[in-house]
């Protein structure tokens, strides 16, 4: 009889040990998912369909000729992507030069000086342009009217704010 007690015994604390540790991984996994769940923040559709474009987007960048009218220019702070204080008036022009022009696309020029990592410096100048380009997005620019410049050294004795600058040229 002491045996049966004995085995009784055994299962009961076995059956109380395994609810606890069952217990124990579903609050935790419980936990983990609230935490989860309070990290994601409604998203309407519109603009779901949005996020998934941009990070779709493929950045071409044209290896054409220098050419156009020069509608405006934008200098940046050294090893700055942000647009610039004043920016705004620049991108005006910009913005009211395609108005008057529907059949006529802008190319933004990114450009950087001789110093430093060149490939660094190449994208530097990718994401200024790539700035100048969000702003025009943003201020009801056509993105299809848009193109992007290969980035180029500046060369020659100009300052140094003349080589971390954008311009923006119409073209046909």
């Amino acid at each position: 009889m002491y045996q049966e007690d004995n085995d009784d015994t055994t299962r009961v604390g076995l059956w109380i040990t395994f609810g606890v540790v069952a217990l124990v991984i579903i609050s935790t996994v419980s936990a983990v998912v609230v935490r989860q769940l309070r990290g994601i923040e409604a998203v309407p559709p519109a603009a779901a369909a949005q996020t998934v474009l941009l990070v779709e987007e493929e950045v071409v960048l044209i290896e054409a000729p220098l050419v156009g009218d020069l509608v405006g220019t934008l200098y940046f702070g050294t090893a700055e992507s942000a647009l610039p204080p004043g920016a705004a008036a620049e991108l005006d022009k910009v913005v009211q030069a395609l108005a008057a022009a529907p059949g006529r696309k802008v190319v933004l020029s990114g450009f950087h000086d001789e110093t430093g990592d060149p490939a660094k410096n190449a994208e530097l100048a990718k994401q200024r342009a790539l700035s100048v380009r969000a702003a025009l997005v943003k201020a009801g620019v056509d993105r299809s009217r848009i193109m992007l410049r290969k980035p180029e050294i500046t060369t020659g004795s100009g300052s140094d704010q003349e080589a971390r600058r954008v311009e923006m040229r119409l073209v046909d």
